[in-house]
Formats: C-alpha cells, sequence, structure tokens
C-alpha cells in the first residue's frame, strides 16, 4: 500500500469510528451469570482489565457520556458482566469485572473470575477483547495471566494503554514498544498497541476506529 493510500485508509477508518460514535448508547443489563446474557446475535467487543485500570471512565469517553458506566476510586466496583448498545447497531460492548484485586469476599471475586474466563471461552459472537493496562505500572503478572488465558480461548484480544496522560511522552512510547513487543509471544494477541487517555481524550478516535473496522469485518 503506497503511502497516500495509507493514509486515505487510516482517514476512512476514523472517520467509520466517529459515526460509529456519534449516535446515543444505552446500558442494556448486567449479567451475574451465563444464563442471563444477551442472545448471542450481534458483534461483542469486551474490555478488560486490572481492577482500577479507567475502563469504565475509558468507555464513558468511548461513548461521549460522562455517566454511562459507573466509575469509581473503589477497586473492584464492576462485579458482572454490563452490556451496553446503541439503536441499529450490530454491537454489544461488554465492560468485564476487574481482576487482581477487589475489596469484596474471597468467594465472590472467585465467582467473577470463573463468571469472566466462562464468557470468554464460551462466547461465539465475542470478536476481540480490549485489554486494558495501566500506562504508569504496564504489563503484570495477572495481566500475564488473562493474555495465557485469551490465548488458550483462541479470543484475539488488543492492548490498550489508559491514563497515557499520566506519564511523560518519552515514557509513554517507551513503554508503547515495549508492550508491542511483549504481546508478540502470544498467539492470540492483536500487535497493535493504543495509547488512551479518558481524561484528555487522546487516543480515543483511534479506538472507535479500530471497533468501526472490527463490526465491519465482521459484519
Amino acid at each position: 500500500m503506497t503511502e497516500p493510500d495509507k493514509s486515505a485508509t487510516v482517514t476512512s477508518s476514523l472517520a467509520l469510528g466517529e459515526r460509529l460514535f456519534e449516535r446515543p448508547w444505552h446500558f442494556l443489563k448486567s449479567v451475574p451469570a451465563l444464563e442471563f446474557l444477551p442472545p448471542a446475535d450481534r458483534v461483542e467487543i469486551a474490555f478488560a482489565g486490572r481492577s482500577n485500570v479507567g475502563k469504565s471512565s475509558l468507555i464513558n469517553a468511548l461513548l461521549r457520556q460522562n455517566a454511562l458506566a459507573r466509575t469509581s476510586n473503589t477497586p473492584g466496583r464492576t462485579q458482572e458482566l454490563n452490556f451496553f448498545l446503541a439503536d441499529d447497531v450490530p454491537l454489544y460492548l461488554v465492560d468485564m469485572p476487574g481482576y487482581g484485586f477487589a475489596k469484596a469476599p474471597k468467594e465472590k471475586v472467585e465467582a467473577w473470575t470463573e463468571l469472566v474466563s466462562d464468557y470468554l471461552k464460551g462466547r461465539p459472537t465475542l470478536a476481540r477483547v480490549l485489554l486494558l493496562i495501566d500506562a504508569r505500572h504496564g504489563l503484570k503478572p495477572p495481566d500475564e495471566t488473562v493474555m495465557d488465558l485469551l490465548d488458550a480461548a483462541a479470543v484475539t484480544y488488543q492492548v490498550v494503554l489508559t491514563k497515557a496522560d499520566k506519564i511523560n511522552a518519552h515514557a509513554l512510547e517507551a513503554l508503547s514498544q515495549a508492550t508491542a513487543k511483549a504481546v508478540k509471544a502470544h498467539a492470540a494477541a492483536f500487535p497493535h498497541v493504543i495509547a488512551t487517555s479518558a481524561a484528555k481524550g487522546s487516543g480515543i478516535a483511534e479506538l472507535r476506529a479500530a471497533i468501526a473496522e472490527i463490526l465491519s469485518e465482521r459484519s
């Protein structure tokens, strides 16, 4: 692909992403167990990450709604699979419970873990998992564990760095490169890393474009 063609493709993808997220999105339901999942009748993209990585904040920024996904300074606040959709769009966005830490009884944490694991391994319409990593900390052992799970389940996933505004540009570039190198060792990992900031809006348009491309390919 020539450089002008590549530029035109990027511009087209960004435009598709903006159109996809111009419309109003809605909260559909919270799912505490697999039997309550909505029908598998459309593409699904799920957001995963350690507790307090900023999943809810990123989803709100993505959907241009400040309070659609609940945010909290308390790790482990999201305890179920939360589904979001827009009218006339064959797509669910899924906010999954955070992993790695939660202020909750051990048995409840184990129940969330089992729910997420079963969902990842058994949902046929799950097109991609967006694996959120805090830019201040990079990949940690709990992230590697989830990546191994996704590899074993043959679920494609893509790393999205969050809170990119919390570190300087040089450190962010170094982290992006190191993360991209690390994911090459994982069979199911999508190679491109997206750096985002829900607070500043950086990377949000690129993330919208990536989601629009997935929807276009799978539809």
